[in-house]
């Protein structure tokens, strides 16, 4: 059962589409009033053993209490437990207890999420505008209350079946040359690879839509070049248009009024890559159509997929700030004693980029009124995607096109998909990963995955193994690292065996992965779960957050610790372990219900087939393309025949026309 309760005139998000009549009920569940600062605020008790699960792309675990958190898109590489907000606000929770329900608070704004910090005990909800729609979802359990959710926001979008495939990325691939270096590397060493991501160095000046002729020449002909090799490449798309007279997108946005604005009318301007930027309104439909009919330019080469960056939106510095910098440097007292004042100093340096009060300044158009972004700042990436997407519906009407983004609001997922942001060669961030990946499934997200081996500082072999012997089991699959990092190329690292074992293990679970995605996608559900939504009755499965269920047939419990052998791994029922080595079985054991020690090595990966079920796996191949799941071999483990049904299609039209279900059987 679902109530929606109005409060004050909320502006329109998108993020519910189910036609749902506002309540005329008080509310019972949650207890409203106001904090000092007047905000409204929302609340509730706790009982010892709650779970509260959700909040989508957030720090910390799948259980969301003992912390607090705050729902406003910031651009924050360092993914560290004290930090409140990431690139995405996703304003669900579920309290699961003795009485479970969910909450959805629909608001761009700011919203914090204190889940028993202040007080262990309590929940409070404070908003920082008071126009919003609250919604209360009352279920049978966890599992449930997020089927009903994912009924009302609308159904997932659907990727390509080639971006199931391994993709590889890195900020530093200047030329065509660099490109090819790559994907001539990967086919050496037999590892297979489905994309190579163009960063922002493709662009002629960082300049959205352009392509340097000079790094990257002939650039249709080098498209053509790398699909003819199994490989699509995949552009970035930045949120800031450069400022600069005589580029076309900045001469339209500005003689058109597509630019997000100061309160006096004037454009907004602030400092990203390509130096001074404008950014495209893309609350305002007609902004937002116009910015998506500019990917035509690309897809005209043909591109098949983008990744849009930069878009909460981020902001390096503004021409306030450096001149308030500034004035303070010249009245800054050198000669001063006292250690705080240079303390003060360093923070007012380092502290331009992303300011709030930068944010306050910005105005959006909609429906004809004049609108502070501080009401729909976490709308911001969500509705670039969906100008991209809206625009291939036109430009592209019978083939999917990949599409993900950074930032991101509930709503978006039915538009793109996410990657969890710039991350970092830490053990604790392969942790973290997977802790986010059911969180995001609840919100639709369902085409996710993380930057793996980790975006920032240097990356070793080991780390990059585990890490990938987890990635094997995201839709989005991609390996990524920033300039001035170690190349973390698979054969980069070393040996290339173990990297080829894992990659190609990804290619033969490939028709699995697939066919629980689109079932997922089409039956607005879960592809990767808690295994305490599988076993809500069971406490040991409640409390287990580093395992999870992957589709209806197997349970996965990575290794996420430096030099460990292995690990203890909880079964909530009894299981068939298989461990891969080679992309083969090593060796397999059945196992009872209960904690056992399960040994690994960096070259092989644990996975647990679920009584009476099916894992169907191919033949691995060097591309999604040469993937054939004619002939499949079944492995399970039962005591009674077991079927499983498996989704099929073209991979690549937008229609579900050409999809069919197989039931296989053992």
């Amino acid at each position: 059962m679902i109530k929606k309760y109005l409060y004050g005139t909320p502006i329109e998000t998108g993020a519910v589409i189910a036609d749902i009549s506002p309540c005329s009920d008080s509310l019972t569940l949650l207890s409203e009033s106001r904090d000092k600062e007047k905000r409204l605020c929302f609340s509730c008790s706790l009982d010892d053993n709650d779970i509260v699960y959700g909040l989508g792309e957030a720090p910390r675990g799948i259980n969301k209490r003992g912390h607090i958190y705050e729902s406003f898109n910031s651009d924050d590489p360092y993914h560290t437990e004290e930090k409140r907000s990431l690139y995405g606000s996703h304003n669900f929770l579920i309290i699961s207890g003795n009485k479970s329900f969910g909450i959805f608070i629909d608001c761009g704004a700011a919203i914090t999420f204190d889940i028993g910090y202040t007080e262990t005990d309590k929940l409070n909800i404070c908003c920082s505008a008071d126009d919003l729609v609250l919604y209360i979802i009352e279920g049978e359990n966890s599992y449930d209350i997020v089927r009903q959710f994912r009924k009302i926001i609308g159904k997932s979008y659907i990727a390509p079946k080639w971006a199931f495939g391994f993709q590889q990325s890195r900020w530093s691939y200047y030329t065509a040359d660099d490109v090819r270096k790559v994907a001539q590397k990967y086919r050496e060493n037999e590892i297979p690879l489905d994309a190579i991501y163009l960063d922002i160095d493709y662009m002629e000046g960082y300049k959205d839509f352009t392509v340097s002729n000079e790094r990257f020449p002939e650039f249709k002909s080098f498209v053509r070049e790398m699909k003819d090799m199994g490989i699509r490449l995949v552009p970035i798309i930045d949120a800031g248009v450069k400022i600069e007279d005589g580029y076309d997108i900045y001469e339209e946005g500005k003689e058109k009024g597509y630019f997000c604005k100061r309160k006096d009318g004037t454009d907004f301007a602030a400092g990203v890559w390509p130096g001074r930027t404008h950014f495209p309104d893309f609350l305002n439909p007609d902004a937002r159509k116009w910015f998506g009919s500019k990917y035509k330019v690309l897809l005209d080469y043909g591109i098949e997929g983008f990744w849009n960056d930069m878009n909460e939106p981020a902001m390096f510095y503004t021409d306030e700030g450096v001149r308030e910098a500034v004035d303070y440097l010249k009245s800054f007292d050198f000669s001063s004693n006292d250690p705080n004042k240079f303390f003060e100093l360093g923070g007012r340096l380092s502290g331009l980029n992303n300011r709030r009060k930068d944010y306050a300044a910005i105005y959006h158009n909609i429906d004809g009124k004049q609108v502070n972004h501080e009401k729909v700042h976490n709308l911001y990436g969500y509705n670039m995607t969906k100008a991209a997407a809206e625009a291939f519906e036109e430009l592209s009407p019978d083939k999917r096109v990949l599409l993900f983004s950074r930032s991101s609001y509930i709503g978006m997922h039915r538009f793109g998909g996410i990657w969890t942001g710039d991350n970092q060669s830490w053990w604790s961030h392969i942790l973290l990963n997977i802790k986010m990946m059911p969180s995001l499934n609840m919100c639709g997200f369902l085409y996710s995955g993380a930057d793996l081996g980790g975006f920032g500082t240097n990356c070793t072999r080991d780390l990059l193994l585990r890490w990938l012997a987890f990635g094997i089991f995201t839709p989005l699959m991609r390996d990524h690292s920033a300039f001035g990092t170690r190349p973390q190329e698979c054969y980069n690292m070393g040996d290339t065996k173990a990297f080829k074992g894992i990659i190609s293990l990804r290619y033969r679970l490939i028709p699995y992965l697939y066919s629980e995605y689109m079932k997922a996608c089409l039956n607005d559900d879960m592809m990767i779960r808690p295994l305490g939504f599988e076993f809500p009755d069971d406490e040991m499965a409640r409390r287990t957050e580093d395992q999870l269920f992957i589709g209806e047939s197997i349970m996965v419990s990575p290794i996420y610790e430096q030099n460990a052998a292995g690990r203890y791994v909880y079964l909530p029922e009894d299981m068939r372990l298989v461990i891969f080595k080679d992309a083969k079985t090593e060796r397999t054991e059945l196992l009872s219900k209960g904690i056992h020690y399960i040994n690994a090595g960096l070259e092989e990966v644990p996975v647990f087939i679920r009584k009476n079920k099916l894992l169907p796996l191919c033949e691995p191949a060097q591309c999604t393309d040469k993937s054939d799941s004619s002939r499949l071999e079944l492995l399970s483990y039962s005591d009674e025949p077991a079927s499983y049904v498996l989704y099929e299609d073209d991979g690549i039209s937008r229609s579900t026309d050409s999809a069919h279900y197989t039931t296989l059987t053992k």
